[in-house]
């Protein structure tokens, strides 16, 4: 008995730990839904290449709140289903000047998303500013399931309003 409270203990401490770096300050309370830890529920589509993608997804509150940082693992399938490379992204996503803002980097691009629109609690899609020399990026999240993120990264062409999709996936929460 006394080993079953020990570890009701540990299990009530670490949910109480959890709940408080959880909360996110009310600029980024709409957007919640994406803390947690997420893998892969099926093979991704990458568009440019034919192939496919798999990986694991952390979104953690940080420095008190005020920022959530997205943490990925991505690896890469190519036509055939063999492995063909793999990379990490960050991105940090902020309020500033009342709207929500990110900044990507996957070691070899940087996207600095201008434009964020929220429906609270089911998703997410960030755009990057608009520019004649440079293409235009959006990447959605939207919460299909309790559990389940659909993700979809697309491209506009410099100029251009368009959006083709770049790579798309689902990926499931643990916890």
């Amino acid at each position: 008995m006394k080993t079953f409270a020990v570890a009701l203990s540990s299990l009530l401490l670490a949910t109480t730990a959890f709940a408080k770096t959880a909360n996110l300050k009310p600029e980024l309370a709409g957007i919640e839904f994406l803390v947690g830890h997420w893998t892969s529920l099926d093979q991704g589509k990458v568009a440019e290449t034919g192939g496919t993608s798999t990986g694991v997804i952390y979104f953690t509150p940080e420095v008190g709140g005020s920022v959530l940082l997205r943490k990925d693992h991505v690896n890469l399938f190519d036509r055939s289903g063999r492995p063909s490379g793999s990379f990490d992204i960050l991105m940090m996503i902020y309020p500033e000047a009342g709207a929500l803002h990110a900044d990507y980097s996957d070691g070899e691009h940087i996207i600095h998303y201008t434009a964020a629109d929220v429906s609270p609690g089911h998703s997410v899609s960030f755009t990057s500013a608009a520019s004649p020399q440079t293409p235009t990026f959006k990447l959605v999240c939207r919460l299909v399931k309790p559990k389940i993120l659909e993700i979809e990264f697309s491209m506009a062409p410099p100029g251009s309003t368009e959006f083709h999709s770049i790579a798309t996936g689902k990926a499931q929460r643990h916890g």
